[in-house]
């Protein structure tokens, strides 16, 4: 690994389970499959941060380490790195466990931007962060 593991006991934003349905003609898992839980997972993170729905608009810098196998653990780990007037960007991490190894493999990485929407379906201020007690 050329990177350092993250640390498992904060949890990952997503983690499921790579399965037959998600593979290609060869057996590998799609690259559309994995690309799509990240964008769920940071997803998740750019809505609890924008208070409210995001939409996705970009996604930047992806590239994949190796590939991932039927039953492997997926787990996106997310962080937000750029917060803008409307948009978010949120950068999302996955790594893989394969069957019972208690290590992990990063198999690849994204920059995913998001933009505010508001209930007209147009783009909102996203709000200040506010830290909650």
């Amino acid at each position: 690994m050329s990177e350092q593991e993250p640390d498992f006991s904060h949890g990952p934003a997503l983690r499921t389970i790579a399965m037959p349905a998600d593979t290609n003609p060869n057996g590998d898992i799609f690259g559309g499959w994995l690309l799509s839980q990240m964008d769920v997972a940071g997803g998740m993170v750019a809505a609890r941060r924008a208070g409210g729905r995001v939409a996705t608009v970009g996604i930047e810098a992806m590239k994949f380490h190796q590939p991932v196998l039927i039953g492997d653990e997926v787990s996106c780990y997310c962080a937000v790195i750029r917060v803008g007037r409307t948009s978010l960007s949120i950068k999302v991490d996955t790594w893989i466990r394969r069957g019972l190894a208690r290590t992990a493999a990063k198999v690849t990485e994204g920059v995913f931007t998001y933009v505010a929407i508001g209930e007209d379906r147009r783009p909102r201020p996203v709000p200040p962060d506010v830290l909650s007690v």
